[in-house]
């Protein structure tokens, strides 16, 4: 694994770059510093570069938050959301697991995530005793953002139901504003610990790099995936076939300036990214 301090010595090597968007390019309420210069020198070089984020919601709504942050549609070529993902699944009900689904909804998550079923033909429901599924789009804040056992009661209760679960984003947690806060996949971690089953939508899945790879238009030997957790980006593009960067200013920040303890913990994970940079910057 190289240690740089940015991405310029791997540019020239690749045409596509698959690109994580929270814990790299921002944090949820800006952008990390240069990352838009690192995304515009890209554009400039002619790479080509799709987003490919675990975010629980539409593409469409991903791309307007981002402009409100400064993050401008030219700065990427494409973007895919596992929520985006999600929706279409549900749309489709032509995956077996999908087709068994019943009608009837409920949304383990904020309202803003609603966009992922909303105009669909399924009915929303206020609890899970009557509800043929949960969709889990992760925390909300008024049961809190960081405590897990808040979240226990319902998913008993979905539990107690055999209800199956979607889970649309397998990421555990990310870095709020310097906070750590749960990601629906925590909520689907649980759920399984109690023994109910769940169906993750989004990164590490390999097959969502599929999409990914057509939109990008690069043959996969030149593509390089950039993320921050080892769980998801890092292992999800091993999966792919596809060489990686890891950046360690995400949610595995605690091992910034730690060259060694950077490579103990990709080996624990069974990944061997490329490359470690600090952040997505020049």
């Amino acid at each position: 694994m190289e240690h740089l301090t940015g991405l310029a010595p791997l540019a020239p090597r690749y045409g596509g770059f698959i690109v994580d968007l929270w814990g790299v390019v921002h944090d949820g309420i800006r952008p990390y510093p240069g990352a838009v210069d690192c995304l515009e020198r890209l554009q400039r070089a002619g790479k080509r570069v799709v987003l490919l984020s675990n975010a629980p919601r539409v593409a469409t709504v991903a791309q307007a938050a981002m402009r409100e942050m400064g993050i401008g549609d030219d700065l990427y070529n494409d973007i895919i959301t596992s929520g985006e993902a999600t929706r279409d699944l549900l749309a489709r009900r032509d995956d077996p697991f999908f087709a068994a689904l019943g009608q009837k909804l409920y949304h383990l998550g904020p309202a803003r995530d609603r966009n992922v079923f909303a105009g669909l033909e399924y009915t929303p429901v206020a609890t899970p005793e009557d509800a043929d599924f949960v969709l889990n789009t992760g925390p909300d804040e008024t049961a809190g953002l960081v405590d897990l056992p808040a979240y226990e009661e319902i998913l008993r209760a979905a539990r107690a139901r055999d209800l199956p679960m979607l889970c649309a984003n397998p990421d555990l947690e990310v870095i709020r504003d310097g906070v750590a806060v749960l990601c629906a996949g925590a909520l689907a971690q649980r759920y399984e610990a109690l023994g109910g089953k769940a169906r993750w939508i989004g990164k590490p899945d390999p097959t969502i790099y599929q999409p990914t790879l057509a939109r990008l238009g690069c043959p996969p030997a030149a593509v390089l995936a950039i993320g921050d957790a080892l769980r998801t980006d890092i292992a999800g593009a091993k999966a792919a076939g596809l060489a990686s960067c890891w950046v360690i200013g995400g949610i595995h920040n605690a091992l910034l300036g730690n060259p060694p303890a950077i490579e103990e913990a990709a080996a624990g994970e069974g990944v061997a990214p490329i490359a470690a940079i600090p952040a997505l910057r020049w």
